[in-house]
């Protein structure tokens, strides 16, 4: 298959939309528009986000502190902006922990380098979250080529009414079980 085949059938998996900040050498704020952002661990607290090798932000993040910047719906102009469409009146940065921050993110992760790898032409880069915040905002997504947003929550929502919803169904946190051949027989 063809590597346009492949992307496009990469879009068919939703993202969220994030803007990794670093500086550049001479200490500038610099952004890169990424869809490629995981959690990786919560003890420790890790992150993952994958760069491609051809830009300028790949080439400042090894080794360096680093911000991923969760877009919140209405940052569609900053994600176009990060991905080399620049947009007036730019962004409007702020001064994190490790690095800079861009203002009005739906959440921020502040990270300090843990670990870098090979990911053929990409470079994986894993953080150590030493700060994190949400803004409550609904996230900015990317799907199919297309940024999008939440919408309105519908009442086909995954846990709406289950049994299994983790706040009100069998397993909540208040739950209790007592294996088959423990309990009394009638």
């Amino acid at each position: 298959m063809d590597s346009r085949e492949l992307r496009n059938i990469f879009g068919q998996f939703a993202s969220g939309v994030t803007v990794i900040t670093c500086t550049n050498t001479d200490g500038t704020p610099h952004g890169a528009t990424v869809t490629a952002f995981t959690a990786i661990s919560i003890e420790p607290r890790l992150c993952q986000v994958t760069l491609t090798r051809k830009s300028k932000a790949c080439s400042y993040l090894s080794g360096a502190p680093f911000a991923v910047n969760i877009l919140a719906a209405d940052q569609l102009d900053t994600a176009m902006h990060f991905a080399g469409r620049p947009q007036s009146p730019e962004p409007v940065w702020d001064q994190g922990p490790t690095a800079p921050v861009l203002c009005g993110n739906a959440a921020t992760f502040s990270c300090t380098p843990w670990a870098e790898y090979d990911g053929g032409d990409h470079s994986i880069f894993i953080g150590e979250i030493v700060e994190a915040t949400s803004s409550g905002k609904d996230p900015l997504l990317f799907y199919r080529s297309t940024f999008h947003d939440l919408g309105t929550p519908t009442a086909s929502a995954a846990w709406n009414g289950s049994m299994d919803d983790p706040h009100s169904g069998w397993f909540d946190s208040a739950t209790s079980f007592t294996p088959l051949h423990l309990q009394p027989t009638p």
